[in-house]
């Protein structure tokens, strides 16, 4: 049973704090419908789940096993549908299968799933022809057409949101415990994928590989249950406080406080003041916390959100992802490292390739280019086999379709590709095949370590 996080001792904490990337709702009486309408809604997901997934990210933590965090920049309600959910799935499934046998580590996979409909934004305002709307924020507050009734801050946003989050959760666990997630599936998955994709064939031989070993273990009379489910977490960024806080509760077990929106939730490059509002709700939560940290973090900054968010030094309480961009990642991490490693700190160190190594091609599109975004994961293995630390994991925006994003891979895309099938609402994904390629290059990477 959860109760709503008004009724804990010391309530809600961070509502009289700076906020920053807040939209700026035009009326605010409907807002207040909204939250109160939010506030009774059921939990997403329950506490125990999300302390099983801290328990997880302690393992990632002390180094004995790897988190592949994954899923669209930004999530669209008119994509809520079974294709789109299970072909994400379906490749985070096949990255896991190749991590988890090519690289002989146990991963914990992780969704950036069921919640991740909101976005920071550098700018408030969006200009085209003389004509200046409010940025697009995400499906959650406005829409994407560039239009005055679209670009509206609209709270009723919000409980679209929870709802495309529910179904979304709901067919996650039907997928991964229906059969689908089953290991004898392996090469289901990729039915579709091996004739016309050489990182498909690749995939097609581990899979017979793997095929090989269970059949090995089942003639041995060893068939174990685990082989049937994955466990699959769903993560987002806690931006938008007014969604947040109206779906934390507290948990009857314990007391304690849990954003039951999400498993997992993090703190972005643009919402982590030290002094500000999300990193006081964060504070608050037993979920598991990310924070992003870009090249300008210092090591005291790294050690000051240890104070705030981990002051228990609790191995899978908090998560640092690093997004430092291929040209700085082998000059900014190692600092940063060390002195969390010495201050006696088990965070998990995860990097995020995408978001350093963003550019905009001469046909306006914004894009990365895959060997760009493979560099940070070197650069990342690099710092950590010199330190002797482990690397914990890659966390990447992709789509389960074979879109026309990011320039490179195996099965090569170039600039002038890019208007072929450039479906993102707001930054560039790897596309299938890229994030295979992917996951087979990180697996190298760490067996090498």
């Amino acid at each position: 049973m959860t109760v709503n996080a008004e009724t804990h001792a010391g309530g809600n904490t961070w509502q009289d704090l700076p906020a920053a990337q807040q939209p700026d709702w035009p009326d605010q009486e409907a807002l207040r419908d909204v939250i109160a309408e939010l506030e009774s809604y059921p939990p997403l997901v329950f506490a125990g789940e999300c302390d099983q997934l801290r328990e997880r990210l302690g393992a990632v933590a002390r180094g004995e096993a790897f988190l592949l965090q994954g899923g669209d920049c930004a999530e669209a309600f008119d994509a809520v549908s079974a294709e789109h959910i299970r072909n994400k799935l379906k490749t985070l499934l096949q990255m896991g299968a190749v991590l988890t046998y090519a690289g002989s580590v146990p991963v914990v996979k992780v969704g950036r799933i069921a919640g991740q409909y909101s976005k920071p934004r550098s700018k408030p305002t969006e200009t085209r022809d003389g004509v200046t709307l409010p940025t697009y924020r995400g499906d959650s507050v406005n829409g994407f057409e560039f239009t005055e009734a679209a670009r509206i801050p609209d709270p009723q946003r919000l409980k679209r949101m929870y709802h495309a989050s529910a179904a979304t959760l709901n067919l996650v666990r039907a997928f991964t415990t229906g059969g689908y997630a089953d290991l004898r599936q392996v090469h289901a998955w990729n039915q579709d994928f091996v004739k016309s994709s050489p990182s498909g064939q690749r995939y097609e031989a581990l899979a017979r590989e793997i095929d090989r070993a269970m059949n090995f273990m089942n003639a041995c009379g060893v068939n174990p249950e685990e082989f049937r489910t994955v466990e699959f977490y769903a993560s987002h960024e806690a931006l938008v406080l007014d969604y947040e806080s109206s779906l934390t509760r507290v948990d009857s077990r314990t007391g304690n406080l849990y954003d039951v929106s999400g498993h997992m939730v993090w703190i972005g490059e643009r919402t982590r003041q030290l002094d500000g509002a999300h990193i006081e709700f964060a504070s608050r939560i037993r979920n598991p916390i990310g924070v992003k940290l870009g090249p300008t973090t210092t090591a005291q900054d790294a050690l000051t959100l240890i104070e705030r968010l981990d002051p228990e030094r609790e191995p899978g309480r908090l998560t640092f992802i690093t997004r430092m961009g291929a040209d700085k990642i082998r000059d900014k991490l190692p600092e940063l490292v060390e002195k969390v490693t010495a201050s006696g700190a088990q965070v998990a160190w995860i990097c995020d390739p995408m978001h350093g190594n963003t550019f905009e091609a001469a046909s306006g599109h914004k894009t990365r280019r895959f060997d760009d975004v493979l560099d940070e994961v070197k650069g990342f293995f690099e710092v950590h086999k010199s330190l002797g630390t482990h690397p914990g994991g890659i966390h990447v925006e992709l789509t389960g379709d074979d879109v026309t994003e990011c320039v490179g891979g195996g099965d090569e895309i170039f600039v002038d590709d890019l208007h072929q099938r450039y479906e993102t609402a707001c930054d560039p994904r790897l596309n299938r095949s890229q994030s295979l390629d992917l996951a087979f290059l990180v697996a190298e990477m760490y067996r090498d370590q």
